[in-house]
């Protein structure tokens, strides 16, 4: 079966930039193959504030945004996170959706995008490893980093020399961690729990 690996948006911010770097990615991502790919801009997923009573461990959702986030997020293999740097972190939005489903983001393979200023978004990147490993994801080496005062200068979005090399390298990553976690959600799903 198909690997599939959704590439999310981590911004929902008016004026973004995040959105011409995901169109980007996305169809990069669609050259270099191995997999299906799908966006996820959370901008078009109307979550609002945390507002499920219960622990998401427990799946015990209440709201039918709840239900429907966590089936999309749990029909994919891997995912890749576009993040913007805001203050030495990432966007609340991104944090807000991660934490509204846990086992859905269980044994699945991450990579990592960063946007920003002078230091491209790598804070913001190494905050999100530290979320994602509680998460039980498995993060990939290769981040490739994206500087917005080089990469916006004319106004667009112009990848700069290398950016689509260190996509594909991060990418192969994720496809071969995406592929034996996959193995190992069905040994969890197949083994009988003790009694």
């Amino acid at each position: 079966m198909t690997l599939r690996i959704a590439i999310i948006l981590g911004s929902t911010r008016p004026g973004r930039r995040g959105d011409q770097i995901a169109a980007w990615t996305l169809e990069a991502a669609r050259a270099h193959g191995g997999a299906d790919y799908q966006l996820i801009d959370l901008a078009d997923h109307d979550l609002g504030n945390l507002d499920e009573p219960g622990n998401p461990n427990l799946q015990q959702y209440q709201h039918d945004h709840t239900r429907a986030w966590g089936a999309l997020i749990d029909s994919f293999d891997g995912y890749v996170f576009l993040v913007p740097e805001y203050n030495h972190s990432y966007p609340g939005a991104l944090k807000n959706a991660l934490d509204y489903v846990y086992r859905e983001w269980n044994d699945k393979a991450a990579g990592i995008i960063s946007y920003g200023g002078w230091v491209a978004g790598a804070r913001a990147a190494e905050a999100l490893r530290l979320v994602l490993a509680e998460l039980q994801m498995a993060t990939v080496r290769a981040q490739p980093t994206i500087s917005t005062h080089a990469s916006f200068h004319t106004g667009a979005f112009v990848p700069q020399d290398g950016l689509e090399t260190a996509v594909g390298g991060m990418l192969d990553q994720v496809i071969a961690w995406s592929g034996a976690l996959r193995g190992v959600r069905e040994v969890k799903t197949h083994t009988p729990t003790a009694a």
